[in-house]
């Protein structure tokens, strides 16, 4: 773990360092993945036939290709009755977050006549990825597939890897509460390029969304272009804003929140307290102790995770926007001033009661977030990753009079003689 302070004469070289570590796949990935990929355009589902067996170690033929919805519904009816209502407080509360993201038209027509405007349309097939590898993520079943819902979206295909044929009844039931269209039994980069090219078996689709691996991020990275990708995920990340006035206990817990999904997640916090700084990261060695995934938290802390010392809160919000973390916690009595000077982020989190695991299940805002810094030009999984704009126009004689001309002059300005024909034959 690091230990920085902004009143260190090295500060600025070593948070530089910081922010441009390097977390994500290598090389090998890329070359690997791109292999992948040819075999599955050129020979489909014999592709994902092989690549399941050897990677997921089942033989699709034997164990089925898709999931029926019978073993959706019983997961669902199996569930034990809290965990049920849980589930469905998150669908019911996702809905409606992202209910108020759809987009409206608009159409006009101004002193000429000249009509204008944009129409919004759901996209029509949607793939969906859900890990099941490391772990299996039911909420990420609720939060990419209830926004293609709400999108309106005509077929939505999810996919997720059985390694050796089993699959969490978690994301069964929560499959079945959302109500995707198909559940194929497939995982990986193999996956991804099932969904883009299609195969005899699985038709193609016009979107992929969703987290995964270093395989799985790197496969939409190459096959953005053959479908549309709600964006190339990384490692997860977490920044933490703390004054002195919070228990350590709670912050080193949402600190390790992340550290703990991955040894290449991140765990970063902020503080103008030293000695709040210290109680922290003993919170976090005495808590790493007691988790499941020590082995995991214990290798991210380690190898990524950084407490740095500030003066005032205020002088950590320059920094904080270089660093464009996934989540952003402001743990502090006015979260909404610092708010207000935050510009870069996925999701921030306001407030002491706020942890950023509450966002990955129940508050209803998208979990499926920019990483690697990419919140300074990308947004979070929404309705519009489901939805298109189109634009139209519409000219009468009184319309093209009144800017037919310029259009002409700029056309053969350009060197474009049929483009200013097009206009001035129609000109009065």
């Amino acid at each position: 773990m690091i230990n920085l302070t902004t009143t260190a004469p090295t500060f600025a070289a070593d948070f530089t360092t910081l922010v441009n570590a390097r977390r994500e796949a290598d090389a090998d990935v890329a070359r690997d993945v791109r292999a992948i990929i040819a075999r599955v355009r050129d020979e489909g589902d014999a592709a994902v036939h092989a690549y399941t067996k050897s990677f997921d170690r089942h033989d699709l033929d034997a164990t089925g290709w898709q999931i029926d919805r019978e073993e959706w519904r019983a997961a669902y009816d199996g569930l034990a009755p809290d965990l049920r209502a849980a589930l469905q407080l998150a669908a019911q509360r996702i809905a409606t977050y992202h209910e108020k993201q759809k987009p409206q038209g608009t159409d006009s027509t101004d002193a000429n006549g000249i009509r204008t405007g944009a129409r919004w349309n759901a996209i029509e097939h949607a793939g969906i990825y859900i890990p099941g590898g490391r772990a299996a993520y039911p909420s990420s079943v609720l939060m990419n597939a209830i926004p293609a819902k709400v999108a309106g979206v005509d077929r939505i295909v999810m996919v997720t890897p059985t390694p050796d044929g089993e699959v969490n009844p978690l994301v069964l039931a929560a499959a079945h509460i959302v109500g995707v269209d198909e559940l194929w039994r497939i995982g990986g980069a193999q996956a991804i390029a099932a969904l883009a090219y299609g195969t005899d078996r699985l038709r193609p689709v016009d979107v992929i969304t969703g987290p995964g691996n270093a395989w799985v991020a790197e496969a939409k990275r190459q096959l953005y272009g053959v479908v549309g990708i709600d964006m190339v995920a990384g490692p997860s990340e977490i920044v933490v804003v703390a004054d002195g006035e919070n228990r350590a206990d709670w912050i080193a817990a949402d600190l390790l929140s992340q550290s703990e999904h991955d040894p290449t997640s991140q765990s970063i916090l902020f503080t103008d307290s030293a000695a709040f700084a210290d109680a922290v990261a003993a919170e976090v060695d005495a808590q790493i102790e007691t988790l499941a995934t020590s082995k995991v938290a214990r290798a991210a802390w380690d190898a990524n995770g950084a407490i740095i010392v500030v003066r005032t809160l205020e002088e950590a919000l320059p920094l904080v926007d270089r660093l464009a973390a996934e989540h952003l916690e402001l743990a502090c009595d006015d979260p909404q001033a610092l708010f207000d000077k935050v510009r870069h982020a996925g999701s921030v989190f306001m407030g002491r009661h706020t942890p950023e695991a509450i966002g990955d299940y129940v508050a209803g805002p998208n979990h499926v977030l920019p990483t690697g810094r990419r919140a300074r030009f990308a947004s979070g999984l929404s309705v519009l990753d489901f939805m298109k704009r189109t634009s139209f126009l519409q000219l009468g004689p009184q319309g093209l009079a009144a800017i037919g001309p310029a259009a002409v002059a700029l056309a053969e300005a350009e060197g474009l003689p049929a483009h200013a024909r097009s206009v001035a034959l129609r000109l009065p």
